[in-house]
């Protein structure tokens, strides 16, 4: 048996961190060693949300990050240490956190901060963020059939919702929801802090999922949904608005793929280690050690990338470029994709069965490939920045 073995960062990132910020990140894992990784398995297999952990979260503070003084590199190290437990978990932080919450503080009036913000930061309330349609997912910003007609009447002024929306992370039981309708006026796009127990709100959970099954993602009806006009985001509008939450959770997207390969690592490396074929183990064979070098290098170039985005956010204003960010969601995933294919592949039959935690990580990465802007979407808006041609109609 071989002594201690080199961690999964391999090329010690985490040294980058401060004192506080490494002490966090332990306190981190220590969680979620002894509240979610015995578990999560469980929550998936029954597609179950584990609510009643939620006030052990927020107790951890790692809301609003740069409210706290975190780096960037530390946000992105706290998701992708998430998603090495549990993808469906570090889904529903990110989704509330840095769309709901981050668009709270963003575009928030301070009349809507001071009602809405305290709750929502401490996960008294739950939210969500509600722009994907039936028929329209990477097309929405054009394609946007979901209105909002504003009305004045003895009862002031409000608008009235008409539409569908899908795949709507949070949405079977958040509290508020973040919803994007088009204005049946004017055509701009307008935002809500909406009131998710509304009239005329039908919120169906979306059944038989094969990843991020813990996750409750909702389609929803709106139905002369009456929306008053201090829940509508009076500083959004137009989609182009949206644009730095979608930068910011792209980001987060991508550094879930770094999680997932550090748990795929994690996990392929132990079986292999551990368990016995021919009368040796099975890392005494060239194949998987081969395998495992190839999955250790996916995940370490994965997380140079992303430590490179941090490192542009922290230096300037201006940050990573959408085109950046796009080129780090896109080679990221198709990095996580063989990375946990290949893990897979090292568990044999074992790695298809949920009891061994290879399955669950292989199933979730199709998740994560696709959203946040799917692969191939992503790859354009890289493509158009390097070629200056869109091939985006």
């Amino acid at each position: 048996m071989p002594g201690p073995l080199p961690a999964a960062d391999f090329y010690d990132f985490e040294a980058l961190l401060s004192d506080a910020e490494s002490s966090k990140l332990a306190q981190l894992r220590d969680f979620l060693a002894a509240n979610v990784a015995p578990y999560a398995v469980g929550w998936w297999n029954d597609a179950e949300f584990p609510a009643h952990i939620l006030p052990k979260i927020a107790a951890l503070e790692l809301a609003a990050p740069d409210r706290r003084q975190y780096s960037h590199l530390f946000t992105g190290l706290v998701v992708a240490e998430m998603t090495r437990v549990d993808t469906s978990l570090a889904t529903f932080f990110l989704v509330h956190h840095d769309l709901f919450v981050q668009a709270l503080i963003d575009f928030g009036s301070d009349e809507q901060k001071l009602r809405l913000l305290p709750d929502a930061l401490s996960l008294r309330t739950t939210g969500a963020f509600a722009l994907t349609e039936p028929d329209h997912g990477s097309d929405v910003a054009g394609g946007m059939a979901t209105t909002a007609r504003r009305v004045t009447d003895d009862g002031g002024t409000h608008w009235v919702l008409n539409g569908a929306k899908r795949w709507i992370g949070n949405g079977t039981f958040c509290d508020r929801m973040l919803l994007w309708a088009r204005d049946a006026g004017t055509g701009q796009v307008r935002g809500f802090f909406l009131d998710a127990s509304l009239p005329g709100m039908v919120r169906t959970k979306i059944e038989n999922k094969i990843a991020l099954r813990t996750v409750q993602n909702a389609h929803i009806t709106l139905t002369d949904v009456r929306v008053p006009e201090t829940d509508r985001i009076a500083s959004v509008n137009s989609f182009e608005d949206t644009n730095k939450l979608l930068l910011g959770s792209r980001i987060s997207v991508a550094w879930q793929a770094v999680g997932q390969q550090l748990a795929a690592f994690d996990i392929a490396r132990a079986y292999a280690v551990e368990r016995q074929q021919f009368g040796r183990p099975l890392a005494a064979f060239q194949l998987i050690q081969s395998q495992l070098v190839t999955m250790l290098g996916n995940t370490t170039a994965s997380l140079a990338m992303m430590v490179r985005i941090a490192g542009l956010q922290d230096s300037s204003a201006a940050g990573a470029s959408m085109a950046q960010v796009a080129l780090a969601k896109a080679h990221t995933t198709a990095a996580m994709r063989e990375t946990v294919g290949l893990g897979r592949s090292i568990l044999g039959g074992n790695g298809i069965v949920s009891d061994y935690g290879m399955a669950k990580i292989f199933a979730d990465a199709e998740a994560i490939y696709t959203y946040e802007g799917s692969h191939e979407i992503n790859t354009l808006i890289a493509g158009r920045a390097i070629t200056g041609v869109s091939a985006i109609v």
